[in-house]
């Protein structure tokens, strides 16, 4: 499409003579505000990825494919019969019984805190990802007996518990008396401190010996909730039917990973897309910046067409000048903002910490995101949209002052100088 004298004639126009700098100056800042729309939209797209992925895989990590609860102020008996049951669909990877129950944490330096008591086996909680793989402190193996708890990081932390500390657990459901509900109180020693990675489990979620849970929530040999995990967690929909059937005669509710998590997802999904319509503007702002330097290029060189043209050069080939030196500014900016982009997601947490230790702020807060460390996961499907974004609205924007330059009249060009 491009021959040798187009290319010759274009590579000289961008390269600036003495008197021409201005045009230059425009062009390159074009080319940076380019880069820096790409570059931006690749990080923000990145991040947000990052977010819907790390949410999604630690929740899943932490609450399993499918979940089977019982309703308020019920429970599930024979839990063991129906968990072989479960275990035996095809597809089922594992199945872990537990018990949910709320209690008021307190220790004896005074700090006070609701939280959600989970009540598992000692083998179910080293088979947690999120939890059996990220011991901080202490080590599972102690989570025995009728005293073992282990908490989150940030719950030791602000409640300075250590191993072999105490943590006192209130449930609100207490024994029946002559005076009343009794509260039920008993203290346990931390054994184990975990760092899930996720701020709510971190600083909210206790776990205790699932025989011991059964004791402090009044439930004997009984649970309140299962949680399933799939061979094929995108296509779960292939063994609810199984499920559903193992389940026949039994008042529970069933809810796969999908449902559970669709607001937050919904809500990513949204954001994700608005700001990439939003900072997209700052392409489009570049490519109008390609405009102007192009139609200041072609009034510059008017005389320079005017003598192409009475040398024999024909208006294609003038057009194809020009939209060389347009797509030049529109596809390095691209590209370089595709480079700037990708290399800032792949070390945004050594950023993060670079920018904190300068700034002696707080960068990302693990408490309002849920998440301890800023994601950032590189879909090259966005990358792919973005890099069409930039190059689009580039070329684009080489139409028009192409078009006005194949459009001089040589005549009238060489007579107005």
């Amino acid at each position: 499409m491009f021959g040798p004298f187009e290319r010759a004639v274009a590579g000289r126009y961008l390269r600036a003579r003495r008197g021409e700098r201005f045009v230059s100056i425009i062009a390159v800042f074009s080319l940076v505000g380019i880069a820096l729309g790409v570059a931006t939209l690749i990080v923000v797209t990145s991040v947000m990825s990052g977010f819907q992925t790390e949410l999604v895989t630690r929740a899943l990590g932490a609450n399993g494919h499918i979940g089977i609860e019982a309703y308020a102020g019920q429970k599930i008996d024979s839990y063991e019969a129906l968990a072989e049951k479960l275990r035996a669909i095809p597809g089922v990877v594992s199945v872990l019984p537990l018990i949910d129950g709320q209690a008021l944490l307190t220790t004896e330096q005074g700090g006070i805190r609701g939280g959600l008591v989970r009540g598992v086996t000692q083998a179910d909680l080293k088979a947690l990802p999120i939890i059996g793989q990220h011991i901080v402190a202490g080590s599972l193996d102690a989570f025995t007996g009728d005293d073992a708890i282990a908490v989150g990081v940030s719950l030791a932390d602000s409640f300075r518990l250590r191993i072999g500390s105490l943590l006192t657990l209130t449930s609100p459901k207490g024994a029946a008396t002559a005076f009343g509900s009794v509260p039920r109180i008993r203290a346990f020693k931390v054994v184990a401190i975990f760092d899930a990675g996720l701020s709510d489990y971190n600083s909210g979620v206790v776990f205790l010996p699932l025989p011991m849970a059964q004791i402090f929530f009044q439930l004997p040999n009984a649970i309140t909730g299962l949680q399933l995990r799939v061979a094929d967690p995108e296509h779960v929909e292939r063994v609810l039917p199984a499920i559903r059937a193992a389940l026949s005669g039994r008042s529970v509710m069933l809810r796969d990973w999908r449902h559970a998590n669709d607001q937050i997802i919904g809500v990513l999904r949204v954001q994700k897309d608005t700001m990439f319509i939003v900072l997209g503007m700052i392409v489009l702002v570049a490519a109008f910046n390609v405009i102007s330097s192009l139609i200041m290029l072609v009034k510059d060189k008017r005389a320079d067409i005017a003598v192409l043209r009475t040398l024999g050069a024909g208006s294609g080939a003038i057009l194809r000048i020009f939209l060389m030196c347009g797509a030049f500014v529109g596809v390095s900016g691209t590209a370089i903002g595709t480079l700037i982009g990708i290399v800032f997601c792949r070390n945004i947490v050594a950023i993060q910490h670079l920018v904190e230790n300068i700034s002696g702020g707080e960068v990302f807060d693990s408490s309002v995101f849920m998440l301890t460390t800023l994601p950032s996961t590189i879909d090259w499907g966005d990358v792919a949209r973005v890099v069409t974004l930039g190059l689009t609205l580039s070329l684009l924007a080489t139409l028009y002052p192409s078009w006005r330059a194949a459009r001089t009249d040589p005549v009238e060009a060489l007579r107005s100088e």
